[in-house]
């Protein structure tokens, strides 16, 4: 009798321990699965870099929709957003600038677009709208490209006086992505004058370009601005 019982226990610990393997398996799975479920969807929609941006008077399209919401929700702007950049958009954009201490020229770029957004960068794959690119820059090609230009000098804390291809940092030098202005691009940009693609930053990725200057106040002084540069020849 005792032995019938004894075997009886022992048939039921086997059995708990069994049914405690069995949740401990199903737990694993479950924080798995989940984990897969929170990050799959940030790697899809995670932009890799800013996208390009340019609103000025008579762009049309999802973008300037967009732009026109963002500026209504600021009080910037009065009445519908119908997609179509007129003159009271470009005022909006103008007060916008001005309250900001930005560049006021009525184009709303990167760096407008920063403050109307809360510092949100532009995606327009999460917002559903189809990108319309700035044109590709090629060496020679005598054409102009859009870009967010931010400055920099040998002397701002972290920076060493030295570009990425070995020359001085000095008024004349951009860092630039490659991919987008070749190393070795001469260019010109209206204000500043000449300049030769001589760095990268890790920072800087699509039409983005770090402008250079001998000192650390004029770097300053420059900011942050959305800039039609010209390819020189």
């Amino acid at each position: 009798m005792k032995m019938r019982k004894l075997l009886w226990v022992a048939r039921n610990l086997m059995r708990r321990a069994g049914r405690h393997r069995e949740m401990r398996r199903m737990r694993g799975a479950l924080s798995v699965g989940t984990a897969l479920a929170v990050t799959a969807p940030l790697a899809l929609h995670a932009p890799v870099e800013a996208a390009y941006l340019r609103v000025e008077e008579g762009a049309r399209g999802a973008a300037v929709q967009h732009v026109q919401e963002l500026l209504i929700k600021a009080g910037y702007l009065n009445g519908a957003a119908d997609g179509i950049a007129g003159p009271l958009t470009r005022a909006a954009i103008e007060r916008c600038q001005a309250d900001h201490a930005l560049v006021v020229d009525g184009i709303c770029g990167a760096a407008t677009y920063h403050v109307l957004s809360g510092g949100a960068e532009y995606d327009p794959v999460a917002l559903g709208i189809v990108e319309e690119h700035a044109p590709q820059v090629s060496r020679g090609g005598g054409r102009s490209v859009y870009v967010s230009a931010t400055a920099y000098s040998a002397y701002d804390p972290g920076n060493g006086n030295r570009t990425a291809t070995g020359t001085p940092v000095r008024h004349g030098v951009i860092a630039v992505d490659p991919s987008v202005i070749p190393l070795g691009t001469r260019v010109f940009i209206p204000g500043y004058g000449e300049a030769v693609a001589e760095d990268i930053g890790g920072a800087i990725h699509g039409y983005r370009i770090d402008v250079a200057f001998d000192t650390h106040a004029e770097a300053l002084m420059f900011g942050r601005q959305d800039l039609e540069i010209f390819i020189m020849e």
